[in-house]
């Protein structure tokens, strides 16, 4: 069995997903459903004695200490984590409990459970931790991408707390040698992305006739993942990764998110095409860039692919078709996540207790 943190989140839950598809091994799948955690991105799993799920938080040690006792996982991923940078900004203080205290927490817990354990059970013990590339600060247009020896330089308060959590994890290796291992993704998009994010809310917008807002001049550059590679890169580095080492994950697809909005707008011309034939583009408007905003990431990946073989299958073309399609195709999830109707859900068809 292995523990997965965060696991009703948007990366959590696709991993669960993609977990359970290729391999028999359980989840416990551990999540504080916040907001952003969505237990219908897992109903497919309702009644799968493979998946147990509990309602926790990572901060809360004695809860977490009391799992690893009783299911005896053979590893954590970690993707639990508060994650928007604008509520960062204007909430900062959820982001340290969750991504620092939170981190602390669970890496005591497993600390714990790790030291008394014997033999091929310790030995095979692995603490995976899911980070980002904001904790490296931002690029000039020609700079070489990050690697993982760049330097920290995090500049909003979301990926300060993260490059926090990714010190402690080092910390426990280094300390207490806690076989741990890190992996630094690039922005992610695919199905079950809470619609808050940038791809998600460009398809929501566009579908209910909304503005579609671009922040500053839209020329910030990201490279973006999907999010069904980075779960298969996760698997990767969990079968094979070198205890203590970080790993970058990219998707080779750097884009403005002018780019992104652009390429979003002509998907759903084409796919849900307008009354009139009017381009979705038009409901474009461009507001007033936020507080700190880097200006371009972007990930070496190279190392991972030279050591665990590991590279993208989508290009960001076969990517962003399939994504903007799964929006089109589940429009109940997103009014599930927008509406009331989700709690209810939950309590109709889980204990929050914990429940397979």
């Amino acid at each position: 069995m292995i523990l997965v943190t965060g696991g009703a989140g948007f990366i959590g839950a696709n991993f669960v997903l993609d977990w359970l598809a290729v391999t028999n091994e359980p989840v416990l799948n551990v999540d504080k459903l916040t907001y952003a955690g969505n237990l219908q991105s897992l109903a497919s799993l309702h009644g799968d004695a493979r998946h147990i799920f509990v309602q926790a938080d990572i901060a809360d040690g004695k809860t977490m200490a009391q799992l690893l006792a009783q299911h005896q996982p053979r590893a954590i991923i970690n993707f639990a984590a508060e994650s928007h940078v604008d509520r960062s900004i204007h909430g900062p203080e959820d982001f340290i409990q969750t991504n620092v205290v939170g981190t602390f927490r669970l890496l005591e817990a497993a600390r714990a459970y790790w030291s008394d354990l014997e033999g091929a059970a310790k030995s095979s013990f692995r603490f995976l931790h899911v980070s980002t590339d904001e904790v490296f600060g931002t690029l000039a247009p020609h700079d070489p991408a990050f690697t993982e020896t760049h330097s920290y330089a995090p500049n909003s308060p979301y990926s300060a707390s993260k490059a926090a959590s990714d010190h402690l994890v080092r910390a426990w290796h280094h300390t207490y040698g806690l076989p741990v291992l890190t992996t630094n993704c690039s922005n992610n998009y695919g199905p079950l992305h809470f619609p808050e994010k940038l791809i998600p809310l460009m398809i929501v917008n566009a579908l209910a006739g909304k503005p579609l807002p671009i922040y500053g001049d839209g020329m910030q550059v990201r490279d973006w993942l999907y999010v069904r590679d980075h779960c298969s890169a996760i698997r990767h580095v969990l079968d094979a990764g070198k205890l203590g080492e970080t790993y970058n994950v990219g998707g080779w697809n750097e884009k403005t998110n002018l780019d992104i909005v652009t390429a979003v707008c002509a998907l759903l011309d084409e796919l849900r095409p307008r009354a009139y034939r009017k381009s979705y583009a038009e409901q474009m408007t461009f507001v007033t860039d936020r507080p700190g905003h880097d200006r371009r990431y972007a990930m070496d990946a190279r190392k991972l692919e030279r050591e665990l073989g590991w590279k993208p299958a989508e290009t960001f073309e076969t990517g962003i078709r399939k994504t903007v399609q799964w929006y089109l195709d589940n429009p109940q999830w997103v009014a599930s996540v927008q509406s009331g109707s989700y709690r209810d859900w939950v309590q109709k068809h889980y204990s929050l207790e914990g429940s397979a």
